[in-house]
């Protein structure tokens, strides 16, 4: 009697077999959503305050802006609350962190001293760098940077599209974008200094202290400024943070069960890393 063939899983022998055929038993293995976590729609507002944080405080800064731009902020008075912002929120940096309190006060004096000359420097150059363009294309190139600062910010997961570097110029960008548009090349400086404290140090203070009613603050002084200054803006910023923290999360909770990832005996990707 003739002994009947029995397929195995091997690519590179000719087995006998067409290349499309599977055995009845190859499906038996196969598995679905192995190792997925679902997340509670908890855990999904968590992560959604945070992008709404950094929407706020994209906010905020426009607000800011706003101000210097009218003249109903004084560049002095902006200056001097940014900086006492900045002591308080370093000395809370201090009280939490586990390096060496003199060694880390002067390497940090140093950086800040540097950032500082530097800006007051060439605040003149950044002031006029942008001058000929008219306002409507700056405003349009701001508004797509910090559109690009959203989207590469590093809101605490591992993707490959987080970008501290592409997030933080963005906002360097649309900084000195709308610093042309300024009085003086005093208000520019005032205006970077401002975008250091609050895309350069602010982030790296709520990485240790986040929790969703950090937003609290940031969220009121936002509506107070906005109902002021735009009404149609304030609604429109009031909705989408609506959207951001209980429509996405339900969504997202909701879509769920409907996720089906497989595993089956077939030979899965993996990448590796040689060293040589």
């Amino acid at each position: 009697m003739s002994k009947e063939k029995t397929w195995r899983k091997n690519l590179y022998e000719n087995q006998g077999f067409n290349d499309n055929y599977t055995p009845d038993t190859f499906l038996q293995e196969l598995q679905k959503n192995q190792n997925v976590r679902e997340f509670t729609f908890y855990e999904a507002l968590c992560g959604a305050t945070k992008v709404s944080q950094q929407i706020s405080i994209v906010v905020a800064f426009l607000i800011i802006y706003h101000g210097l731009f009218t003249r109903w902020l004084s560049p002095e008075a902006m200056l001097v609350q940014a900086s006492l912002a900045t002591v308080i929120g370093y000395i809370v940096y201090l009280a939490t962190s586990e390096e060496a309190l003199l060694k880390a006060i002067i390497r940090h004096s140093k950086t800040v001293l540097g950032v500082l000359v530097f800006g007051f420097i060439f605040s003149p150059l950044l002031h006029t760098l942008t001058k000929s363009i008219s306002t409507d294309t700056i405003y349009s190139m701001t508004f797509f940077v910090f559109c690009l600062h959203l989207i590469f910010f590093d809101y605490g997961l591992e993707a490959h599209m987080v970008s501290r570097a592409i997030s933080l110029n963005a906002a360097i960008f649309g900084s000195i974008c709308l610093s042309s548009r300024l009085a003086t090349s005093f208000h520019a400086f005032v205006l970077l200094a401002t975008v250091v404290v609050l895309f350069v140090l602010l982030p790296i203070l709520l990485r240790r202290f986040w929790s969703p009613p950090v937003l609290l603050p940031t969220f009121l002084v936002c509506v107070i400024f906005l109902y002021s200054i735009s009404l149609p803006t304030l609604v429109t910023y009031l909705l989408g943070l609506l959207a951001i923290n209980l429509l996405f999360p339900w969504l997202f909770v909701r879509a769920q069960p409907h996720k089906h990832i497989i595993h089956g005996p077939w030979d899965e990707a993996v990448v590796e890393t040689m060293e040589f």
